[in-house]
């Protein structure tokens, strides 16, 4: 899954204390995958291209411990949490961020082939939906936009920033389905994955810049 983990973004983001936070939620959301790929980078964590990995996505994700075992992802989403937390001075957000980033392994355990743990031993976990795309493609598709309605409904502001956000992860989810896949993972890959994310934040945090919640009556929150 790839924009599919920016659901929960949204609606944290939709519900997050004074304004939309939705930069810091979409860290959140590909925490792991920031940090699965920068482990790759150093050699800690390890990946190879098998096309029949899965009938969507040619990944072997045959080695990730620290970031897509259940209790790694706990480790992460407790840190940010706790980073959250002190850093914006509110429990709540910093709550709301933790569980952002948890919900990355259940999504992931969705449509991966099994190659999720509980805590980087067997047995290997995920329910395969990779090998279905008829279901996951509207999975995905479904609940990355169904929760990015929620937040515009929930929120004001120009329609602009967010319509460019949205079609921008259409593109890269598009990329990421259709276009030729790299012959062997390395370094290349990995970059590439972390520059997809820092544009989606990047682009979340302009769109988080020009939107305020609605109050009773249809007025905007205006409080920073």
């Amino acid at each position: 899954m790839f924009i599919g983990h920016f659901a929960p973004a949204f609606v944290a983001a939709a519900v997050s204390p004074q304004r939309p936070r939705l930069a810091t939620m979409f860290v959140a959301a590909q925490l792991v995958d920031w940090g699965f790929f920068s482990l790759a980078l150093v050699g800690t964590e390890h990946m190879r291209i098998d096309p029949q990995a899965s009938a969507m996505v040619p990944f072997d994700l045959y080695d990730m411990p620290y970031t897509h075992s259940l209790i790694g992802t706990v480790i992460w989403a407790a840190v940010l949490l706790g980073i959250v937390a002190v850093w914006r001075r509110d429990l709540r957000l910093g709550a709301l961020a933790g569980l952002v980033a948890l919900s990355h392994w259940p999504l992931d355990w969705l449509v991966h082939v099994p190659d999720l743990t509980f805590d980087g031993t067997p047995p290997k976990l995920g329910l395969g939906l990779w090998n279905v795309p008829w279901v996951a493609i509207p999975l995905e598709l479904g609940l990355t936009f169904g929760a990015f309605a929620y937040f515009m409904r929930r929120t004001r502001g120009p329609a602009g920033p967010p319509l460019a956000l949205a079609g921008t992860m259409l593109v890269f989810q598009a990329v990421n389905w259709f276009a030729p896949h790299p012959e062997s993972a390395g370094p290349f890959l990995y970059l590439q994955a972390l520059l997809a994310f820092a544009i989606l934040t990047i682009m979340a945090m302009w769109v988080g810049e020009n939107r305020w919640f609605r109050k009773r009556g249809g007025l905007a929150s205006s409080a920073q």
